[in-house]
């Protein structure tokens, strides 16, 4: 792999963990806030309406894209181990595919368990209930280990440079 591929996969990933931090962090600071505010049938309609307008190709794309390049990078981090860079690299690839795995194994199961209650059940409540009790901790998680793969990616980038 050339050491301008390596640059470019490293800018990719710094926007795109960078764009995901930004989403994560508003659900942390003040999506989920409002949404527990509202009546339990709103935030359960407005929660499940943005957990099917997200699976789009743009989002899809850059979520799934910086873990693949995390992946690439952090292959290449191992390989090119001792080099600058190499630590950051390795350290940011990590992160990201951590908190893109806590994602897939905590958020999306909750997501699921949601898109499948009528909002205005008394199962909707209680789904919507542990919903905010349960998604909100995991995506601070998201938010946390997204902001440091992206401090880790710029740190990567200026060394590569």
């Amino acid at each position: 792999m050339s050491d301008r591929f390596i640059f470019l996969l490293t800018l990719f990933s710094v926007v795109g963990s960078g764009l995901i931090a930004g989403l994560f962090f508003a659900f942390s600071s003040f999506m989920m806030t409002a949404l527990s505010r509202i009546p339990n049938e709103q935030g359960i309609n407005a929660m499940q309406s943005i957990n099917v307008s997200i699976l789009n190709p743009t989002f899809s794309t850059l979520f799934m894209g910086t873990a693949l390049t995390s992946i690439a990078l952090a292959i290449v981090s191992i390989i090119h181990w001792g080099e600058p860079g190499s630590l950051h690299l390795l350290g940011a690839s990590l992160l990201y595919l951590a908190g893109f795995i806590v994602t897939i194994a905590f958020n999306v199961p909750l997501n699921d368990a949601l898109a499948a209650v009528d909002p205005g059940s008394s199962t909707g409540t209680e789904v919507w209930n542990t919903y905010l009790r349960s998604w909100t901790p995991w995506n601070h998680v998201r938010t946390v280990t997204s902001l440091g793969a992206l401090v880790m990616f710029v740190l990567a980038l200026r060394s590569l440079s």
